[in-house]
């Protein structure tokens, strides 16, 4: 008796091929929306419920791990500069941070005024579902400031040097010590003062 042997359908074999070419290179669904939204880091921050206001004009690069969030941001601008929203806010010009839904935390590289003050900006949440507010978190509490503010990226002014703005030891923190009292200290620990004025205290409370 003669024996047979099957012999696949041109149809099915070619189907077979482009199954084989095609599924190593074909992105799961989270790769696929991270591709999609990756295009600018302002698309980053819109897919993670984040205001794109956040961070000025001007980003010309930036890199993302996806596992951790974690991010960094290079600015077009040689130095630092300053967006005026409810208040300044001042960029270096390499930023870096984690990303999650609604939140970046880890924050280096911004700093927001209150009077003479640039506190730094360790991180920032808004509220899911939102509130209308977003948060800053700027060591000792969340300073809150309006959503609305930051609906666009703002465009990002130079710092004259009267301003700190080339320094990172301008920026500062306050908090209450047991011993000293209220107390200024700038980013490399350094004491400044233990005065404040009712408006100071207001500034940092």
């Amino acid at each position: 008796m003669a024996s047979h042997t099957s012999t696949p359908t041109p149809i099915l074999t070619t189907l077979t091929i482009l199954f084989i070419f095609i599924s190593p290179f074909t992105p799961t669904t989270a790769d696929h929306n991270l591709a999609a939204s990756s295009s600018s880091f302002y698309d980053v921050l819109e897919s993670h419920a984040l205001p794109i206001g956040l961070f000025p004009k001007g980003i010309s690069s930036f890199s993302i791990d996806p596992p951790t969030g974690r991010f960094h941001l290079h600015l077009v601008y040689s130095s630092p500069c300053k967006a005026e929203f409810e208040t300044h806010v001042r960029y270096q010009c390499n930023i870096t941070g984690s990303i999650s839904f609604a939140k970046i935390a880890n924050l280096s590289g911004v700093a927001a005024q209150e009077l003479f003050l640039w506190l730094p900006v360790k991180g920032i949440r808004v509220d899911v579902p939102s509130t209308g507010l977003i948060y800053f978190d700027v060591g000792v509490v969340f300073k809150q400031f309006s959503l609305s503010f930051f609906e666009t990226p703002k465009e990002c002014n130079a710092i004259t040097g009267d301003e700190g703005g080339d320094n990172d030891d301008d920026d500062v923190v306050s908090f209450y010590d047991r011993n000293r009292g209220p107390v200024v200290e700038n980013h490399s620990g350094d004491f400044v003062r233990n005065r404040f004025t009712d408006e100071e205290r207001k500034a940092v409370s």
